[in-house]
């Protein structure tokens, strides 16, 4: 693998051998891509035998969904936590950005995973994925609608700014490399600002 994930990627995960299997498959998704990759890859990156990979997951696209699944949750837990944080729309869409884009630089090559693979996961897995997005961008939306009900935010559409704010953070994770500036965590709050001005806030 070219470098360790961190630790807290996948704590509700056990055993250590299926963080293990995620944490190969996510640097051989991201290397190779997802068509490109074998079991045999993934097993060979965690240290273990190709077979191993068939005790903890059915298949390959079984992996693809745990890491889609997991990151799509966290994402969603943190932007109800966010909202339930804040009663005030401005506050909570500053918050909510600064989290959303610093996860997506902290974690830039597994959200590359969880965002560009999403073809490849099965028609059911692809359902479960969608839906958490689909709340996900319901809950930005609600956000967007009370800060324009408040005369915080002047939007012409609040569907195209909710999806307007999440592919802004997004994005981070196709550019964003270790070696980038400024910080995760400056870059979330400088595209907090970006965000508020994009939708009329002054």
């Amino acid at each position: 693998m070219s470098q360790p994930l961190p630790e807290d990627l996948w704590p509700e995960v056990r055993p250590d051998a299926a963080r293990r299997l995620m944490a190969a498959a996510v640097e051989s998704f991201a290397a190779r891509g997802y068509h490109a990759t074998t079991t045999r890859d993934i097993a060979t990156a965690a240290g273990m035998s190709p077979a191993a990979l068939y005790v903890h997951f059915p298949a390959k696209a079984a992996v693809l969904f745990a890491i889609s699944r997991s990151g799509h949750e966290r994402t969603l837990t943190m932007v109800e936590s966010t909202i339930a944080e804040n009663d005030d729309p401005v506050d909570a869409m500053r918050t909510l950005v600064e989290r959303f884009v610093a996860w997506h630089a902290k974690r830039h090559v597994v959200a590359r995973v969880v965002q560009h693979e999403l073809d490849a996961l099965p028609p059911e897995d692809y359902r479960v994925v969608v839906d958490l997005r689909r709340r996900t961008e319901g809950l930005v939306r609600d956000v967007i609608s009370a800060g324009v009900d408040a005369g915080v935010f002047t939007v012409p559409d609040v569907r195209t700014a909710a999806r307007a704010v999440l592919s802004l953070g997004i994005d981070v994770a196709r550019w964003y490399t270790p070696a980038s500036k400024p910080a995760p965590t400056v870059l979330g709050k400088q595209y907090a600002e970006l965000v508020l001005s994009m939708l009329g806030h002054h």
